[in-house]
């Protein structure tokens, strides 16, 4: 972090803070996010109510993003609202929506404690605590989640979710693959498939969009903080289900909840909210809509690369794992 950008982040948190000064002892750039920045930010304060030792983090834009990725007033927006429905989030803080103050919109909330990195996560077992536990927590945050229903004025932002989610999905990434200069016919065999075996429009919640293993923080006790929400909206509950347990989001671990356990004890937290009993074979088709929505975000994240946007090698290699994708979306709809 530049001095120009350390200066402006502290007279901004002095001014939300009420602090007569603020000095900032640490910043860092986090690993992860792909798509945002986040800056670890180790300050402290005289005078105001926030407290002496701030630990804070600052999430802004990286140089280039994909589509459908809320901004960072509508991604704080989506914060508050998770937080105030009881969902275990960073507490959010405080929003900068004037550009010139670090180039670039930005928001503070405050730091958590853990480890997200999926395959820490799923191989090491000193981190979650016990699997069944953590997973069934996973399950009732979820469940508080889709407590989030529309209409909402503090979320007036998010599209309606339209008569059909699922074909809306499909749409979407028909129109981007329509107009991508390579051709993609596994691809286009799954959105088919998609389209003819499309569910009837289920439940209307706020969906997470992102709610896997890699997404979630955890210590050796277990859950500490859902995170990054930056493409969450409107539709079917099922779709964060089957986003969480696709084979996809696994990352090599055996078990089909996240790659950490088995579904019925996700499941059954989930229940313990809702009231609502999942069943496997409605979950499937999302799982396959799950491997579809990756490969079209793998194919925007390579483009990011190579179109000179954003030199990146993650980036890059993030584009060679559609292969892989195409494959297990054949697999899934073959005999069906």
């Amino acid at each position: 972090m530049n001095e120009m950008m350390r200066s402006a982040l502290e007279a901004f948190i002095q001014r939300e803070a009420g602090a007569d000064r603020v000095s900032i002892k640490e910043a860092r750039l986090l690993s992860g996010g792909s798509i945002q920045e986040n800056w670890f930010i180790h300050a402290t304060a005289e005078g105001g109510k926030a407290g002496q030792e701030l630990q804070l983090v600052v999430r802004t834009d990286a140089p280039s993003g994909v589509a459908g990725s809320h901004c960072r007033a509508e991604e704080f927006a989506l914060l508050k609202a998770a937080h105030a429905a009881g969902v275990v989030v960073p507490e959010p803080l405080w929003l900068c929506r004037d550009a010139s103050v670090i180039g670039k919109q930005f928001f503070v909330m405050r730091y958590v404690g853990g480890v997200a990195a999926s395959h820490v996560v799923v191989r090491d077992a000193n981190f979650g605590g016990d699997r069944r536990v953590l997973l069934e927590r996973l399950g009732v945050e979820l469940g508080r989640i889709h407590s989030i229903r529309p209409p909402r004025e503090d979320l007036a932002f998010l599209p309606p979710p339209g008569s059909s989610p699922a074909l809306q999905h499909v749409a979407r990434m028909r129109r981007f693959l329509d107009a991508h200069r390579t051709a993609h016919p596994a691809l286009e065999w799954g959105l088919r498939w998609l389209e003819i075996n499309a569910p009837e429009r289920g439940e209307i919640v706020l969906c997470h969009r992102d709610f896997r293993t890699g997404n979630y923080m955890v210590d050796e006790n277990g859950l500490t903080a859902i995170l990054d929400w930056e493409f969450s909206g409107w539709g079917d509950a099922l779709e964060d289900v089957g986003w969480f347990c696709a084979k996809c989001w696994r990352f090599g671990g055996q078990g089909e909840a996240g790659g950490i356990g088995a579904r019925a004890d996700f499941y059954r937290g989930y229940a313990s909210v809702t009231g609502r009993r999942l069943e496997d074979e409605d979950i499937h088709y999302w799982e396959v809509m799950a491997h579809l929505n990756w490969a079209v975000i793998a194919v925007q994240q390579a483009e990011r690369h190579l179109c000179g946007e954003e030199s990146s090698l993650m980036l890059a290699l993030t584009g060679h794992i559609v292969p892989e994708l195409e494959y297990e979306i054949l697999t899934m709809t073959e005999a069906r």
